[in-house]
């Protein structure tokens, strides 16, 4: 439990730096296709390090209310970037 909770930053650090990796690339990108490919997968980084934070709020702090309600909502706004940026990276690889 103790090596998990201290490779945590870990986990949240590498997503967190490909997600601005993949911003900046998305922004200076001047073709569709590879704009949509890094957006997505920006979306996809995004959820992951939400996913993280929320399951680290929930079962590795003490608990509280506002823990239980931060981590929800980081749970659920991850899932959302995580699901919505496979379906647009799946939808961009296609064209």
């Amino acid at each position: 439990m103790e090596i998990v909770q201290s490779l945590l930053p870990v986990f949240i650090l590498v997503p967190l730096v490909l997600s601005v990796y993949y911003s900046f690339r998305s922004r200076r990108t001047e073709d569709v296709k590879q704009r949509g490919l890094y957006t997505a997968r920006m979306n996809i980084a995004m959820g992951v390090m939400l996913l993280v934070i929320a399951v680290s709020q929930l079962f590795f702090f003490t608990d509280s209310n506002l823990r239980r309600v931060f981590g929800v909502i980081c749970f659920l706004l991850g899932m959302f970037n995580l699901f919505a940026g496979l379906r647009n990276h799946s939808q961009y690889n296609r064209l």
